[in-house]
């Protein structure tokens, strides 16, 4: 079982808890009513007690279940991309990346890892505990070298997504920052791995506003022993 379904269960047991005094409460207030009615009193207030403390704890447990459900989410990923190696040369590979809906592009990197890039817009606090995710854009993919000093010489390839387009949201928050006055902040994220000949590998945005690289387990199989050993 993994955390997400372990905060899942809470939520929902104290969001049903929360309707359930909800429930209590309303059944309270027809019975004050009827006390009112027939001028019992203090039969009356001890209903009204009861009644503001279902209330009370009904806010209470939705408040914590909607917190927790934030939290929940904050755990959560959304695949972005999948990208897929094949060795040209020493150096040189042949990506095939595939897009959430299921559309590829073929493109050529030089260096020993990818990297991939990201330009990610976070929501305020309230906006997040209530379940909008952050959005992001792909910024651009790019080879690394191993050795920082091949890397200050070596060919570099840098590729473009290019997928703002006119009407960008990020480039609007930072121009018109009152236009979208929820917006927490702006910011790059990335994430790389090395690339081995035959490479599947899984990126994902988390609720958190976060890059995660993952590699199937055969490709990480090859990245813990490149020769085979």
């Amino acid at each position: 079982m993994d955390w997400s379904t372990l905060l899942r269960m809470p939520m929902t047991v104290l969001l049903v808890l929360a309707a359930v005094f909800v429930l209590v409460a309303l059944v309270q207030l027809v019975v004050l009513r009827r006390h009112l009615r027939a001028r019992r009193h203090l039969a009356a207030s001890g209903r009204a007690v009861l009644c503001v403390v279902c209330f009370a704890l009904a806010l209470l447990l939705a408040g914590t279940g909607a917190a927790l459900r934030g939290y929940r989410l904050l755990g959560e990923e959304a695949p972005v991309v999948d990208i897929d190696a094949q060795i040209l040369s020493p150096q040189r590979w042949a990506l095939t990346l595939t897009s959430p809906d299921g559309s590829t592009r073929q493109v050529q990197l030089a260096g020993d890892d990818w990297r991939v890039e990201a330009i990610v817009l976070k929501w305020k606090l309230p906006a997040l505990l209530a379940g909008v995710p952050p959005l992001y854009r792909l910024d651009r993919l790019s080879g690394r070298y191993d050795d920082p000093t091949q890397e200050m010489s070596a060919a570099r390839t840098v590729i473009s997504f290019d997928s703002a387009g006119s009407f960008d949201l990020v480039a609007l928050s930072r121009e018109y920052p009152k236009w979208l006055p929820e917006v927490d902040t702006v910011y790059g994220s990335g994430a790389f791995l090395p690339l081995v000949d035959g490479g599947h590998y899984a990126v994902s945005l988390m609720r958190s506003g976060a890059l995660v690289a993952r590699p199937d387990a055969a490709t990480a199989q090859r990245i813990s022993h490149p020769l085979g050993g």
